[in-house]
């Protein structure tokens, strides 16, 4: 299996990315599933039916989220129904709307969130060790979206899901990372896939009011940059027999200026 995950997508640039780059990634790729990490796809914070809906109709299959799937308030009852196939975090207290995992073209999507410089969310390795426990009868085929600030703590998941799950794609920094490897026991890795979203900014937002922020650290509200956009992904194959990695890579495109 040919699956590619889709690094953080920003806003509408993002969103556009998408739309230009994923058709033809599919085809040159002949790509069995594909992921994107949608959380700031609604005006660089959050998700909304409208823009789920593009990034679906671009050929994403599944969406992930991480810490700001709740900024958009409207799409928490999409999330309890699975109507549209969007996954928050596993680890999230009991009671959250929404499910932490998915079944897809007999594949297991996962999406954890770290805690290191985060919030205080229930451990992401024991909740890992518990779906895994559950659903081990399912399918050999089990990725993970590990949104989470710290490199280190992406590592050790890393580290500590070897050899028990095929790939697993940080993300949340939005910058890509050169560690894409296949760890010893069969796993694909890669510490942040990234962000698909305006080239010229600050992770996404437009640079000079970041700047602002930092020079006079007074709050003051962030939106997306503009210009053309990058496109980060990872691409990984996967022997769906074994559920082992076979080999990944980087997956890189730029628009082209305007």
């Amino acid at each position: 299996m040919r699956i590619l995950m889709i690094g953080d997508v920003i806003g509408k640039p993002g969103r556009r990315a998408v739309q230009e780059f994923l058709p033809g990634l599919r085809h040159e790729y002949r790509l069995d599933l594909v992921m994107a990490n949608g959380e700031n796809a609604a005006g660089g914070l959050g998700i909304t039916v409208s823009t789920a809906q593009e990034l679906l109709e671009s050929g994403v299959d599944v969406i992930t989220t991480g810490n700001h799937v709740w900024a958009k308030r409207e799409i928490i009852p999409y999330l309890d129904t699975m109507e549209l196939p969007i996954i928050r975090p596993l680890n999230l207290p009991p009671g959250a709307p929404g499910h932490g995992f998915m079944l897809k073209k007999k594949v297991l999507i996962v999406n954890l969130i770290g805690r290191v410089f985060m919030r205080e969310y229930d451990c992401p390795f024991r909740a890992m060790d518990s779906l895994l426990s559950e659903l081990k009868d399912e399918t050999k085929v089990v990725i993970v979206d590990f949104h989470a600030e710290a490199t280190s703590e992406k590592v050790a998941m890393g580290r500590y899901l070897d050899g028990r799950v095929s790939a697993l794609f940080g993300t949340h920094t939005h910058v890509g990372t050169i560690d894409t490897c296949i760890l010893p026991r069969g796993t694909s890795y890669v510490t942040d896939v990234g962000m698909v979203g305006p080239a010229d900014s600050v992770i996404g937002d437009d640079a000079d009011s970041v700047l602002h922020s930092f020079l006079t650290q007074m709050p003051h509200r962030l939106s997306v940059g503009k210009g053309k956009s990058i496109f980060n992904a990872v691409l990984t194959e996967v022997d769906k027999i074994t559920g082992k990695a076979l080999n990944i890579q980087r997956i890189q495109r730029e628009e082209e200026d305007e």
